[in-house]
């Protein structure tokens, strides 16, 4: 399984808006049920789509600009990069398949 990075305010513009290949990021907080139920989830994905998505994770407690900045109002919140620029959002612990449906039609 691929390992998922841990992200933070500081460097997500060279680990997400300047990474070669599309970008899903989590945003969560250590306190957050939901977000805990997604984790294995999302680094599983990893695994899945090692080569073609870089899976990263950020602590909004930790780090909050990067949130406020892509208004990140609930977590978990997935969000999908590409270029730099938001693709897909996915609010709250939602199934496997509907992230897959969201990343697979970024990655292509």
């Amino acid at each position: 399984m691929a390992d998922v990075q841990q992200v933070s305010d500081d460097t997500f513009t060279s680990e997400v808006l300047q990474a070669s290949l599309p970008v899903l990021i989590d945003f969560w907080a250590p306190w957050c049920g939901p977000c805990r139920a997604i984790a294995p989830i999302v680094a599983e994905l990893a695994g899945t789509y090692s080569g073609k998505l870089k899976v990263v994770k950020m602590n909004v407690d930790d780090n909050p600009n990067t949130p406020a900045k892509y208004g990140v109002r609930g977590i978990p919140n997935l969000v999908i990069f590409k270029g730099g620029t938001v693709q897909e959002q996915i609010v709250g612990a939602v199934p496997k398949a509907q992230l897959v449906k969201a990343i697979d039609k970024v990655v292509g």
